[in-house]
């Protein structure tokens, strides 16, 4: 049985908690939208909606007919995959959050992904950790790429690890550290850094190793966007510190120089992360086998 629309409508409004937006996000309108919701009121006996001028919240019912409302509608995409794979190859769209310290090795995800299904497309939202999980509780996120330890941490979560990172310093050419091999942490704490802001999951475990050496870091420049950390390096007037796979497909840039953090040596696991729902959608089984031979591959190279 296909889910009726007007569940969809209240996903909607859930979602953009709005009568307006969630009207527009649908194409119809506010009426049509408010219509809906009395109707599926009246056939399931409940409020499900806070009753006021504006939009205020689900009640406790509402928010339990919203989550099974989430299940039947992915039941159903999942139901359709199925039924286009067997006719003409899986397809369909696959929204992934990733975060930003994966953003560029998330492509010998994806690349491989594409190769074998080309009819799948794919969208790639850098987010925070706190954000992909949050998306997918709320089913807008199909999966995510975290750090093993935060998927690990959520039990409706299945999670895949994928390769591990090193941390090193990169530093413009000409810095302190010209001639060096390596530098300690405690002396990268010392040169002007660019991290990644305070609620990105890398500059937590970052600041939790300086922490452990009982030292404060202290950037000059804080930003949630790689590529950005990458571009202060190359002015010559920063340093920064970042897992050595993000420039595993991009390349060393010009005028930069790459360097191990030791003292400690520190690496952390990054992984996939699905949930645990059952039946699992055919793309989510696809990005799962993907995830599996990837994780071979890395594990190959080290």
């Amino acid at each position: 049985m296909m889910i009726a629309r007007k569940y969809l409508y209240l996903i909607a409004l859930a979602r953009e908690k709005h009568f307006g937006r969630a009207a527009a996000a649908c194409h119809i309108s506010p009426s049509t939208l408010s219509a809906a919701i009395s109707d599926l009121e009246a056939e399931l006996g409940v409020a499900v909606v806070e009753r006021g001028k504006h939009f205020t919240g689900l009640t406790p019912e509402g928010q339990c007919v919203v989550d099974y409302a989430h299940r039947m509608a992915a039941a159903e995409e999942g139901m359709r995959q199925e039924l286009d794979r067997l006719r003409h190859g899986l397809s369909g769209h696959l929204r992934l959050g990733v975060i930003p310290t994966a953003l560029t090795v998330v492509a010998s995800l994806t690349s491989a992904l594409s190769r074998r299904y080309p009819l799948v497309t794919i969208e790639v939202l850098s987010l925070s950790t706190s954000e992909i999980l949050a998306r997918m509780q709320d089913f807008e996120l199909d999966a995510g790429i975290v750090y093993v330890e935060s998927g690990q941490a959520v039990r409706q979560l299945l999670t895949v690890p994928l390769w591990n990172e090193s941390h090193v310093l990169l530093t413009p050419s000409g810095s302190p550290f010209e001639g060096r091999d390596s530098v300690t942490w405690l002396e990268a704490v010392k040169v002007p850094l660019c991290l990644l802001t305070p609620d990105m999951q890398n500059r937590k475990t970052i600041d939790a190793v300086f922490a452990g050496l009982d030292c404060k870091v202290l950037p000059t420049v804080e930003t949630n966007s790689i590529v950005s950390m990458l571009a202060h390096v190359c002015s010559g007037a920063w340093s920064s510190i970042m897992p050595h796979s993000v420039l595993d497909l991009i390349g060393i840039p010009e005028g930069v120089r790459v360097l191990p953090l030791v003292e400690p040596a520190v690496a952390w696991t990054t992984g996939l992360v699905v949930p645990q729902r059952e039946p699992r959608p055919p793309m989510i089984e696809a990005l799962l086998a993907e995830a599996h031979y990837l994780n071979d591959s890395f594990a190959k190279d080290e």
